[in-house]
């Protein structure tokens, strides 16, 4: 399948609000709420960038490090603890941990890019979208090729991103051949990973993606000069925390889809 033949990849570009993203810096606490993704709503933003694991007792919550210390006034690892009392922590001092489900449901008309933290998080996630009927607005994503392996099989008809090893293929020279051997509709990944000098983001690579029928998503760009540097390369996507940047950005490159 065409990427671009996916309702969830309509448009000319997508803008991703990263964890829902921050508006002015005194929010950035607030990440993965539903305050946060409201925010993004509110400016237009179509497309929600969260993350998924599984509570001790198989609710599935919206929420990106393995362990609650960095962001709650709670600790100890997400997995760890029941829904009964995860329900009670609160992100940044007054929000609450949101379940996927209440998400989808609260921003019915928005799209979400939803990366599977632990193993137990895939097939809760895939009955969520089959449940809630969301599989046109949902594209996952996995550091796990094997969970990535498991979700397309359990959930055929949802847009999935290309796999780490798909994205070692089409960064690395190994061909379009080797790339289509990859189902995942949407190569995201950062301009470098953290420590590694080569540069992923190439017009090589784009070229390749584009060729294979892939759209070209980067994360997480929150310089201005870079937004306008990567939209030059010619992707199809930016995922940014600063999402007024991100908008203006787009606004004067006539790219923004959203609400002015």
């Amino acid at each position: 399948m065409q990427a671009r033949s996916h309702p969830y990849f309509a448009g000319r570009f997508a803008a991703f609000a990263h964890r829902g993203g921050w508006v002015t810096p005194q929010d950035a606490p607030r990440e993965n709420t539903a305050y946060a993704f409201a925010r993004a709503v509110e400016l237009g933003f179509q497309y929600l960038e969260t993350d998924v694991w599984a509570t001790a007792d198989e609710e599935l919550v919206a929420f990106h490090d393995d362990r609650l210390d960095r962001v709650t006034d709670a600790t100890g690892l997400i997995g760890d603890h029941p829904w009964a009392v995860l329900r009670d922590v609160r992100i940044g001092g007054q929000d609450p941990i949101p379940r996927m489900a209440d998400l989808l449901d609260q921003f019915g008309s928005a799209r979400f890019n939803i990366d599977i933290k632990d193993d137990r998080a895939v097939k809760l996630l895939a009955d969520t979208i089959e449940r809630l009927g969301a599989q046109d607005r949902v594209c996952v994503a996995s550091f796990s090729s094997a969970r990535l392996k498991e979700f397309r099989r359990l959930a055929p008809g949802v847009a999935t991103a290309v796999s780490p090893n798909g994205v070692v293929v089409a960064t690395h020279g190994f061909g379009l051949r080797r790339l289509w051997q990859d189902s995942g509709l949407a190569l995201q990944i950062p301009v470098r990973y953290e420590g590694a000098p080569l540069e992923l983001i190439r017009p090589d690579v784009i070229r390749l993606a584009h060729a294979s029928g892939r759209v070209v998503h980067v994360w997480t760009v929150d310089d201005e000069a870079e937004m306008h540097r990567l939209i030059d390369l010619g992707v199809d996507g930016l995922v940014s925390d600063d999402i007024s940047t991100l908008k203006r950005v787009l606004l004067e490159r006539g790219l923004w889809e959203g609400d002015a």
